[in-house]
């Protein structure tokens, strides 16, 4: 692969860097900071948000013009997006970059990767696609656009390596954001800042950030609460935006006045909700994460539309949906899908959990303390990272 000529004129170390969406911004703000602690001087290009710009991005656009949502919306945006795209290119190549780290948001940033790839740019990613669990033939893809992968879970890696894409594992920052002893001390203190009981078991309802999440999962975690709210002293639910927080309130007004009357419903603040709760019924993804590196006991439910689930069903490769049961290779979490995903079943399954204070209880604790460990290579939040990236530039100086 040809790479971009020295220059005659020494110049501080050159980073591009792209996050899409705020998760992203959070991630490439921990690796400027540990970068920048590594390297002085260090000059940065591209595109990110608050977190990144305090880091020291002076972003080229405003990350919201990435934006985009539903089906139709990135077909309208597209020749925004695609000149959005060659922007960020040409200054890329302008600045002369010794590397592009594109953070998450696959679509564009591997887009843009393949582009400075064939300039000569080492290019990396961080965040791996969920090759694991569908689709796979994407990594063909990859190992044309991208240099060295960024694992968050240390069971990507043996995906790239048989591939032979370089690959290198990081860990997840939030096993750095939250102390191991963080949902049990804190639970105190989240149960009144949230108005909810001090004493008594409370439940966590976390149907997703979705609309047809909280019309589904949502609905099937009001009905389940139904049937718990008997035994427990307080219900929360996050609705993790305005757009949620208006159409579960519209869902929570036609429940029981009982339920309702156990029930806060609040907008963002999904941490704390997990801190205050005992159990929590949760939708698949980060959420699973987040509840295990809290030591919450939980139930994972997800249902997708008929066709969409036929489709999907089609690239599945992995037998497991909530992160926590993918890291340790068996179910710790009780799932409950498509047809599967019942109130009834919910709500046994939760107070099974609810009864067990000590039996199953210790085991699952020692298994979320064990994949914490796991999550959490680095001291600190992007150190390993920062590490990676570095190393893949041993050639540049400080």
């Amino acid at each position: 692969m040809t790479r971009q000529p020295p220059s005659k004129t020494r110049q501080p170390l050159t980073i591009g860097l792209v996050a899409g969406e705020a998760s992203g911004d959070n991630l490439g703000a921990a690796l400027l900071h540990q970068l920048r602690a590594r390297r002085k001087g260090l000059r940065l290009i591209g595109i990110g948000g608050p977190a990144m710009a305090r880091e020291g991005l002076n972003s080229l656009v405003e990350m919201e013009a990435l934006t985009v949502n539903g089906l139709v919306d990135p077909l309208l945006r597209l020749p925004a997006l695609l000149r959005i795209l060659l922007q960020v290119r040409d200054a890329i190549l302008a600045a002369r970059a010794d590397c592009f780290v594109g953070i998450d948001f696959n679509v564009f940033n591997l887009a843009l990767a393949g582009m400075l790839k064939k300039r000569g740019v080492r290019t990396i990613h961080y965040v791996s696609p969920s090759v694991w669990a569908w689709r796979q033939g994407r990594l063909r893809g990859i190992a044309r656009k991208v240099d060295l992968m960024l694992a968050l879970y240390p069971f990507e890696v043996g995906i790239y390596q048989e591939r032979g894409i370089p690959v290198r594992y990081v860990g997840h920052p939030l096993a750095h954001e939250i102390a191991p002893k963080e949902g049990t001390a804190g639970q105190a203190a989240a149960r009144r800042a949230l108005g909810l009981p001090a004493k008594g078991q409370v439940i966590a309802l976390l149907p997703g950030s979705r609309r047809h999440e909280a019309e589904t999962t949502g609905k099937d975690f009001l009905q389940a609460a139904e049937s718990l709210h008997g035994a427990v002293a307080g219900l929360v639910i996050p609705a993790a935006n305005a757009a949620r927080h208006a159409q579960l309130t519209a869902m929570l007004g036609a429940a029981s006045p009982a339920l309702q009357g156990k029930t806060r419903l609040v907008q963002g603040r999904a941490r704390q909700a997990l801190t205050a709760c005992d159990l929590a019924l949760v939708n698949s993804g980060t959420a699973t994460l987040e509840a295990m590196l809290l030591r919450k006991p939980m139930v994972m439910s997800y249902r997708l539309g008929a066709l969409t689930h036929a489709l999907v069903a089609r690239f599945m490769r992995t037998p497991f949906f909530a992160l926590p049961n993918i890291l340790a290779g068996r179910a710790l979490v009780q799932e409950f899908l498509q047809k599967a995903a019942q109130p009834e079943a919910i709500a046994k399954a939760a107070l099974h959990l609810l009864a067990d204070k000590s039996k199953k209880r210790a085991p699952l604790m020692r298994a979320y303390d064990r994949i914490h460990r796991e999550l959490k290579p680095g001291a600190a939040p992007g150190a390993a990272a920062a590490d990676a990236v570095l190393e893949a530039l041993g050639h540049v100086q400080a």
